[in-house]
């Protein structure tokens, strides 16, 4: 029986790099599998959505949306929104950039399709996957929010702000979710901690990270807010389901 793969792609001012990363995305189709993509542009102030809907025309055959926010919003809030559109059978978020390599969407998926699992992060610090090497404290400051993240949550992840995170769809769209920008990931991370019987794998990934030159977006304002998810959705705003 044929399965789908939605992609979910959250965008702001990405016009240099997400014509790659679509193509990218759609070559992962293969027998047995189908992609849907879900490009949603978060009010972007340059050409990103015009090269969206230009890569659409030219792609007829393929399953590809564009949804825009009437306002700049936030990562979160762009996932969000996908989630709640999509209708695949499993989920997965792509960030617009050229961090993170599509080709790595079997080793997530694998777990799943086996049974064993219900989502699966891929993590940056485990396995023996190229990474680039860039700054020291960002690095730090993942294993930190991690270690908290874990403390609260009774997990033993190694990388809680992995980009690439996957569901099962139906399970993805039952969670509440409420952070607009980065919290996010300590959000989603606390309240599938919660799920009864929930199965959470990690696997190794790659990661080809960018510089803030190279159009990095995430500050250290993130990283203050990410240790205030923690505690909120972790002991104050235990709510899972919506």
């Amino acid at each position: 029986m044929n399965q789908k793969l939605t992609i979910i792609i959250p965008a702001y001012n990405e016009e240099h790099s997400i014509q790659f990363i679509m193509d990218q995305v759609i070559q992962q189709e293969r027998d047995g599998l189908g992609i849907e993509l879900i490009v949603v542009d978060d009010s972007s102030g340059d050409a990103t959505r015009e090269v969206v809907t230009t890569f659409i025309t030219s792609h007829p055959g393929h399953h590809i949306r564009l949804l825009r926010q009437e306002k700049n919003m936030g990562k979160g809030a762009a996932v969000r929104r996908g989630i709640d559109e999509a209708t695949g059978d499993f989920l997965v978020i792509q960030d617009a950039d050229l961090e993170y390599d599509p080709g790595e969407y079997v080793k997530l998926l694998d777990p799943i399709l086996r049974g064993k699992a219900d989502v699966v992060y891929g993590s940056r610090f485990m396995g023996s996957n190229p990474h680039r090497i860039l700054f020291f404290w960002h690095s730090v400051g993942n294993r930190f929010l991690t270690f908290l993240s874990n403390m609260f949550n009774n997990m033993n992840l190694t990388d809680m702000e992995t980009c690439y995170k996957m569901f099962r769809t139906e399970l993805i769209q039952q969670i509440y979710l409420r952070e607009n920008r980065f919290g996010f990931e300590p959000e989603v991370t606390a309240k599938i901690s919660r799920i009864p019987g929930i199965r959470i794998y990690e696997v190794g990934i790659s990661y080809y990270g960018r510089t803030y030159s190279e159009g990095k977006k995430i500050s250290w304002k993130d990283g203050f807010r990410a240790i205030y998810c923690i505690f909120k959705y972790s002991i104050i705003q235990r709510r899972v389901f919506k």
